[in-house]
């Protein structure tokens, strides 16, 4: 599952930097690209983080 939802995160990096590429954001672009649409990626392992360490107590 861990390799899974790896592989996802980082196909989800490469769709990001590719809308960039393809809309031709330029670099400040593709920065708030990944900036915006990290965060629910940053957010969803950070969930997982948290209820693995709040459940091992």
């Amino acid at each position: 599952m861990a390799v899974c939802l790896t592989g996802l995160i980082l196909f989800m990096g490469f769709i990001i930097w590719d809308l960039g590429k393809k809309s031709k954001a330029g670099k400040l672009g593709i920065f708030v690209l990944f900036l915006a649409l990290g965060f629910g990626v940053t957010g969803f392992i950070f969930k997982t983080v948290l209820v693995e360490f709040l459940l091992k107590k």
